[in-house]
């Protein structure tokens, strides 16, 4: 079918960022005494909102994390993004070949601003997304897998949610697209297709360039 707005999810999607952010992620809790692996932050935080670290550190141990966790993590991760972070591979091409054709799309994260904006800053894809397309879960208060951010970015475009085409690469990313009605591909780089077709995908990619060809059809 034909769509009237694409929305991109950020992480893992358009940035390169998940395997930086989880291996800084699964380090931090290590140094803090709750014993994570990369694979362990993969599976209970990608995809989720900031306070689902602090949820689950609380379910499974009792335990609050330090105050201040949330802007040291950043701080970390932000260093290692400087020297590491690249944009997912097509990903400016797909965006600028996106607005040649003047098809509307924009990106929905469960990130705060300023970790998007840094993501975008630092793999020059900026420049494709203006403020007026960039939302993020601090818009609605509530992530993933909750529907209120891509509820919320269709109606501020002014776009009927069941016209809309999300792409996404987690678990929550995907519940979140079909509890607002929304068709959704999942792109299998990183987590498992079967978990993104259990949570209801309407399709899956294998690489950025597939969008088109799935726009043209």
């Amino acid at each position: 079918m034909d769509y009237d707005l694409v929305i991109f999810d950020n992480d893992g999607v358009l940035v390169d960022s998940e395997p930086i952010s989880n291996r800084v992620l699964a380090e931090y809790l290590t140094e803090l005494g709750y014993p994570t692996t990369q694979a362990d932050s993969y599976r209970d935080f990608m995809g989720c909102a900031a306070h689902t670290v602090h949820d689950v550190i609380a379910e499974r141990y009792g335990a609050a994390l330090p105050a201040g966790f949330d802007e040291d993590f950043h701080a970390r991760v932000f260093a290692a993004f400087a020297t590491e972070l690249t944009p997912v591979a097509g990903a400016g091409e797909l965006l600028k070949t996106l607005g040649a054709h003047a098809v509307p799309y924009c990106l929905a994260s469960s990130a705060h601003h300023s970790w998007i904006r840094t993501a975008l800053d630092l793999t020059a894809l900026r420049g494709y997304l203006p403020e007026q397309r960039i939302f993020s879960a601090q818009d609605v208060g509530v992530g993933k897998p909750a529907p209120d951010l891509f509820l919320h970015a269709a109606r501020t475009l002014g776009v009927d949610p069941g016209r809309c085409l999300v792409i996404e690469d987690s678990r929550n990313g995907v519940l979140a697209a079909r509890a607002a009605g929304m068709d959704v591909y999942g792109y299998a780089a990183l987590t498992d297709p079967a978990r993104l077709t259990a949570a209801g995908a309407t399709g899956l990619l294998g690489s950025l360039g597939e969008v088109l060809a799935l726009l043209a059809a």
